[in-house]
């Protein structure tokens, strides 16, 4: 195999996991936002918003496949920028329901974050299996991660809610959500930035 058809055999299967990955966060964007909506829960919206911002990322990374690093360079910068926005957006979400008063369902919380969990997981699982990871797949790889142990949190804070029948535990998990992202973000910008260094 010539080095041109090797990378267009790599390049299709970056796009191919990409678009996969696309549509599974396309999924739990909608069934996390609408059991969020409908249980009042911050944490479950928050991990909603940051599947939404997912989507973008990997439609940035998808438009940066086989372009040059400058190209994946600025879809990394871009992601970042849209995880760390994402996180403040949250924040103020959960300082809302703070101020005006929520009433999170536990047990849909567990069960929508089991379910996220395995999405998720299927994601970071196709995401380590393209080999040569350039900085826009990274940053891709990143954000599944932080999905991932983001529905951790959500799973622990619905059982909290069941079992103590408050709702600290659902604006602790979506304000923790908040973190994770924007830690995530800086570290995105981060990794574009030394990629440059290093060009």
């Amino acid at each position: 195999m010539s080095d041109d058809e090797s990378f267009e055999a790599v390049t299709a299967e970056e796009r191919r996991t990409l678009w996969i990955v696309l549509g599974l966060n396309l999924l739990l964007v909608v069934v996390m936002g609408g059991a969020g909506v409908w249980s009042d829960s911050s944490a479950l919206i928050a991990n909603a918003l940051d599947n939404a911002s997912d989507a973008g990322v990997y439609a940035l990374s998808l438009f940066a496949v086989g372009r040059s690093l400058n190209w994946k360079r600025g879809a990394a910068g871009a992601s970042g920028v849209l995880l760390i926005l994402f996180g403040l957006g949250v924040v103020a979400d959960t300082v809302g329901r703070f101020l005006t008063g929520s009433e999170p369902i536990g047990a849909a919380m567990v069960i929508v974050a089991v379910f996220a969990g395995a999405i998720n997981l299927v994601c970071v699982w196709l995401l380590g299996r393209l080999k040569k990871k350039e900085v826009h797949l990274r940053a891709a790889e990143t954000f599944s991660f932080n999905d991932f142990i983001s529905n951790g949190g959500v799973l622990v804070a619905g059982a909290l809610v069941v079992w103590l029948g408050q709702r600290w535990p659902d604006l602790v998990v979506g304000l923790l959500v908040a973190a994770v992202a924007t830690k995530g973000g800086l570290d995105i910008i981060l990794d574009a930035r030394r990629t440059k260094d290093a060009a």
